[in-house]
This record gives structure tokens, sequence and C-alpha cells, in this order.
């Protein structure tokens, strides 16, 4: 007999979601400075007074959506994104002048080379090598 109370039928992970204190600044942060393609751009509501928007990097089926705060502050939520090559991403980056890198790369025993950067609300991306 099969114990179905612990087998789930989750078999990815479709959208994480920041919240953004404007949507439009940080569609062009994750586009113009990180590289990420757009998804998706939808109105909805009643009125179209809200507003749903993807972005992912090139090639993956993950997406990530920037939301408006819900009653609360941006910011404050953390996602990993890998990279064949930690180093030339941080200095491809880092020549860029205005994105906050927030650690040099890195690895210490047990973790994979990786940097810290955060978006102009406050939301940490480790970039992580792959």
């Amino acid at each position: 007999m099969t114990d179905t109370t612990h087998t789930t039928t989750i078999n990815n992970l479709g959208v994480v979601m920041f919240t953004v204190s404007d949507q439009d600044a940080a569609l062009r942060f994750y586009v113009d400075k990180l590289g990420f393609e757009l998804r998706g751009d939808t109105r909805f509501g009643d009125n179209g007074e809200y507003r749903w928007i993807e972005v992912a990097p090139p090639g993956s089926t993950a997406r990530l959506a920037l939301n408006p705060p819900m009653g609360g502050q941006p910011g404050g939520c953390g996602i990993g994104v890998e990279t064949p090559d930690v180093h030339r991403e941080y200095e491809r980056l880092r020549a860029l002048g205005d994105v906050q890198l927030d650690s040099e790369p890195e690895s210490t025993p047990g973790a994979p080379l990786l940097f810290m950067l955060s978006d102009p609300d406050g939301n940490h991306i480790a970039v992580v090598q792959a």
C-alpha cells in the first residue's frame, strides 16, 4: 500500500514573488541590468487596476513575479539564481556601476561559489555557480 499523505503532485517551482515599490522600475532593473526576459505583463481586476509582471533568466522555466506590496513594505525576499561563471557575472554587474553588490564572489566549506546582490527594493539575490 502506498502512503499518499506524503506524496506530492507538485513537480516544478513555477513562480517566486517579490514585492517591489515600483513595478516599472523593477522591470527595468531585472531586464536591463540582470538580463532577464519579460515573460508576461498583464492588467487584471475590475478596472485593470492591478498588474501581473513575470520575468525570468533566458531559458528558465521558473519565473519571478514583481508585485506591489499587499499591506506591507516591499523587499525582504530572496532567491538564488545560477550561472556557469560567477566571476564573469560579478564583473559584468560591477562594471554597470549602479547595481548593489552585497558581497564579492566567495566560497565557504560546504557551499558553492556565490555572491550576493540586492534589487532596488531590498530583495536579495544569490548568484550561485551552477
